[in-house]
């Protein structure tokens, strides 16, 4: 018994220190790209960009006003993607589509530089998601009815809105954010530390070795595949870093996970939000998860034939010069 509590107590201890420390990694990044990313909101640089997007959304068989709250939240996150779609009268396929690509691909900024900084390059972390979003959404339209009928943009979103306004809104929600993100960090820390103190870590995770098979993940894993696929990509990204600093994880299977992960990730919050405007949750559920075993499969599969060309052009190279060398003597 006295042994256990020691355990516990080191392990809350440790736990606290450690989530003090990613708290203010996730802070520096959050806090300056969040204000920055409301400012290019407000000045509506984002209506200039729905020429660029015209084609896109006639291409994924969405109407043009599908391009507001997939680039919003392409910057923003989910809630801004809500907010949006719950004012503009999008049918409820229309809206099915457009949570489906914005699940996969939100917040890019934030957390592509949360994936960057944790392992996985911020543009390819990026284009990844993005193909993903793509071809889910061309895929699961074709299983819906007409999603490309024009919509009526209420005259209420196109009403100037004073920079003051923005700014006040802006600081309750990142307040809102941050103590979120402070309380779900410091409770994941406290757990994963107190875990490994007692033995429970390889007992608790185990039970998920099948699943991250299918993902095509190794059981390394496991702790930051399940802290990213319950609470999101940032608080995965903590606990990643944790574990780049101890050297337990090789870039191959870094890789993986990144990519697992940046596609499917908060798979309890995020459908939940949008189950509740009547999406149905096959829609919210299983695409997510198809592209990621599917993009990690594909990544997997050109990373062997790249080393199965190297190694080919290096066996080449030594047998020629090996040939070379013997023709000398």
């Amino acid at each position: 018994m006295v042994d256990f509590q020691s355990r516990m107590k080191s392990g809350v201890i440790t736990g606290i220190g450690k989530g003090l420390k990613s708290f203010i990694w996730i802070f520096k990044i959050i806090f300056p790209v969040s204000f920055l990313v409301t400012i290019l909101q407000w000045s509506n640089l984002l209506n200039y960009l729905d020429f660029i997007f015209e084609p896109l959304m006639r291409f994924l068989n969405l109407p043009n006003e599908a391009s507001l709250p997939i680039i919003t939240g392409m910057l923003l996150g989910i809630y801004s993607v809500i907010a949006i779609i719950t004012v503009i009268p999008f049918t409820l396929d229309q809206m099915t589509l457009i949570a489906i690509f914005t699940m996969i691909s939100h917040a890019l900024i934030v957390e592509g530089i949360i994936q960057h900084k944790s392992g996985l390059n911020i543009f390819k972390a990026s284009v990844i998601r993005l193909t993903a979003s793509i071809v889910a959404v061309l895929i699961v339209s074709k299983f819906l009815g007409d999603t490309s009928q024009s919509i009526a943009l209420p005259i209420d979103l196109m009403q100037n809105v004073t920079l003051i306004n923005v700014l006040n809104n802006w600081v309750l929600d990142i307040l809102n954010l941050l103590l979120k993100v402070f309380v779900i960090v410091m409770i994941v820390m406290i757990l994963l530390e107190s875990f490994k103190a007692l033995g429970w870590i390889e007992y608790s995770f185990k039970y998920f070795r099948p699943l991250l098979r299918i993902l095509g993940l190794s059981d390394r894993t496991a702790p930051m595949c399940i802290v990213a696929n319950i609470f999101g990509l940032m608080y995965g990204g903590t606990v990643i870093v944790d574990e780049i600093n101890k050297g337990n994880l090789p870039k191959e299977e870094l890789e993986n996970l990144h990519i697992s992960i940046g596609i499917n990730h908060s798979i309890i919050e995020d459908p939940a939000i949008f189950a509740v405007l009547g999406i149905h949750t096959l829609w919210l559920w299983m695409p997510r998860l198809i592209m990621a075993i599917i993009a990690v499969q594909i990544y997997r599969a050109l990373r062997f034939i790249k080393m199965s060309f190297l190694t080919s052009d290096i066996y080449t190279l030594i047998i020629t010069h090996t040939k070379i060398g013997s023709k000398r003597q």
